[in-house]
């Protein structure tokens, strides 16, 4: 019961930043149950079963405030969702320590890019600039898909900067949009992990209580969106997946133990730091922008 407990503090956490930023909660949830000692194709799937539940609630809860934008739906949910259909199976087939390794290594990636983003504005990714936004769609979705199967987070850092990018909707409308098309990637790559045996090592009590968090939180994160301040939020929930990931990949190649302490020491001081900058000082991009509706 206390494992729910927790797990479900945990997830309603993650929900309030996935929610209000377009991306967090499989990251964080996937980082937790690495730490936790799941192995990574499990520590996946558990995330997106979780996901299953949040993802429809969030997406909705979006959908009712006028955060969504169905068309970008459909065009990157459906490439998404066959895409996160392979990656799941790719990452059954790997060796334990081939998973640990990859997994922990793109997370740690994407906890740069979070960090970068929201700190200093810079888009690590690179993002598609054209005038004709549509035909930009279905590729992001595909990427998005497969990188959030495979790493067990990471179809927001993917999805929600390209569509800032590629559309010319305000933040909340695109991190709407994210969150709804994210509960079919969810299915799909629950589809894939169940053509493995991943589903049998899942810690469903930590599952079941990611799921209620992330459930109970999503209607106030859906109206959240667009109002608290995204730069520091983002720098912090960063810094968070940096230093847990970094434990994990220190673990898993025999990182000298001082070394691994001072990386883990630099990180957290940096983030802090960067994230005081940030609130003070927010970079352009998570400044306020004129609304438009227009694809």
């Amino acid at each position: 019961m206390i494992t729910v407990v927790l797990f479900a503090i945990a997830g309603a956490a993650a929900q309030l930043v996935d929610g209000t930023l377009g991306m967090g909660f499989g990251i964080t949830s996937a980082t937790l149950l690495l730490l936790f000692g799941v192995a990574p194709a499990a520590a996946s799937a558990g995330t997106h079963a979780a996901k299953i539940g949040t993802t429809f609630v969030s997406g909705y809860s979006h959908w009712r405030v006028g955060n969504v934008d169905r068309r970008v739906v459909v065009l990157i949910g459906i490439p998404g969702t066959v895409t996160a259909f392979i990656g799941a199976v790719v990452l059954s087939g790997l060796s334990l320590n081939a998973a640990r390794g990859w997994m922990s290594g793109l997370l740690f990636f994407f906890g740069i890019v979070i960090v970068l983003r929201y700190a200093l504005g810079v888009a690590l990714i690179p993002r598609p600039r054209t005038g004709n936004s549509g035909r930009w769609l279905a590729p992001i979705g595909a990427v998005a898909g497969f990188v959030d199967a495979t790493g067990g987070g990471g179809w927001g850092p993917v999805a929600t900067p390209s569509l800032l990018t590629v559309t010319r909707h305000e933040p909340r409308r695109v991190v709407g949009t994210v969150n709804a098309a994210e509960f079919f990637v969810a299915l799909g790559a629950s589809a894939g992990f169940l053509t493995g045996a991943a589903r049998a090592e899942i810690p469903w009590p930590a599952v079941i209580g990611l799921l209620i968090g992330g459930m109970i939180m999503a209607p106030f994160a859906a109206r959240l969106a667009g109002r608290l301040p995204h730069a520091p939020m983002g720098t912090l929930v960063g810094t968070l997946v940096l230093l847990s990931n970094w434990l994990i990949l220190s673990i898993t190649f025999g990182v000298a133990e001082p070394l691994a302490w001072v990386v883990g020491v630099s990180l957290t001081g940096s983030g802090i730091a960067l994230a005081w900058r940030a609130w003070r000082h927010p970079p352009p991009t998570h400044r306020r922008r004129p609304t438009s509706e227009s694809a």
